[in-house]
């Protein structure tokens, strides 16, 4: 079996020449429709490492697209994200498949030197959610973005002057708000999945702390959780947020604090160890830890029982 080749993509002009478009109007960001996409290549499909964002509202997808390790069919109207350093791949459509439509930006990070939403760009963790966890969105809501990426492309094609990074960033910060409001209303109208997923958290978290693997591997990162739910940690700690107002590293300090509670009141093992069964070098760090979220010591705590 050969491996697979994977390209790297460093510039938007790299991109639109593997897609078949014209050269981009501009190097550093380009609005294009996905119907003009044609994918370069004679594979089946098509595996790159891109260094920039992209940002796209797509419908009638056939086939499959690869984000990361997470594979999904797409059926209906979606937005997805893809941040820099992201591996994405594509089922090149055959020539008898009907072309998929939408719109996408690709956005390269140089293009917001020097601007607030360089840095607050990071913040907005529906970059980093599987291609599984896209955004459905409503008509009204991809009416409303397509109108932004029409100013977007509007603004870049028109004379260039000392105003035009200022008024397309703030175009762009404006649309990563509005996905920031439709991802939150997605989490609200899913609400039986969604709970679903936190009662299945829930049974991943007390098997683990039931398990030994605490005293072998400390406590389990919010990668490992969920990764056991074929989630991102992203998705999955922007879910529990809007559910329980808690991240997932909460939620896993939670259950430790539980756990803990439940051998200080119903055993004589002493706080040291007690911290070393529950994965602690230094019962120090365990007491520290008890004290932020219950506001007692270990010992103030099994007091309180006696």
């Amino acid at each position: 079996m050969k491996n697979k080749k994977i390209l790297t993509l460093n510039t938007i002009a790299e991109f639109h020449e593997i897609g078949g478009l014209p050269k981009p109007e501009h190097p550093l960001i380009s609005v294009f429709d996905y119907t003009d996409v044609t994918y370069q290549t004679d594979e089946k499909s098509i595996t790159w490492l891109q260094h920039f964002y992209c940002i796209g509202l797509k419908r009638d997808l056939s086939g499959k697209f690869r984000y990361g390790q997470q594979q999904y069919d797409f059926d209906s109207g979606i937005a997805s994200m893809v941040s820099p350093g992201q591996i994405v791949e594509i089922k090149v459509p055959a020539k008898n498949e009907e072309k998929p439509t939408g719109i996408i930006m690709c956005l390269h990070p140089d293009f917001l030197w020097n601007t607030s939403l360089a840095r607050k760009i990071k913040d907005y963790e529906f970059f980093g959610y599987a291609v599984n966890e896209a955004l459905f969105v409503s008509e009204k809501e991809e009416e409303i973005i397509l109108n932004i990426f029409k100013n977007i492309q509007r603004e870049y094609l028109s004379n260039i002057d000392d105003f035009t990074q200022n008024i397309i960033v703030s175009q762009i910060e404006v649309m990563l708000n509005y996905f920031e409001r439709f991802y939150k209303r997605q989490f609200i109208t899913r609400k039986k999945g969604n709970h679903q997923i936190l009662e299945r958290f829930e049974d991943v978290i007390e098997t683990y702390f039931n398990s030994g693997k605490l005293l072998e591997n400390g406590l389990p990162t919010a990668q490992e959780i969920a990764e056991s739910l074929h989630m991102s940690p992203n998705y999955l700690g922007s879910l529990l947020k809007s559910l329980t107002g808690q991240s997932t590293q909460q939620h896993i300090h939670q259950k430790l604090i539980d756990k803990a509670k439940e051998r200080l009141s119903t055993t004589q093992l002493s706080v040291s160890e007690i911290a070393y069964d529950m994965g602690f070098e230094h019962p120090q760090s365990f007491s520290k830890l008890f004290k932020s979220k219950t506001s007692q010591t270990p010992l103030e705590f099994r007091s309180s029982f006696n």
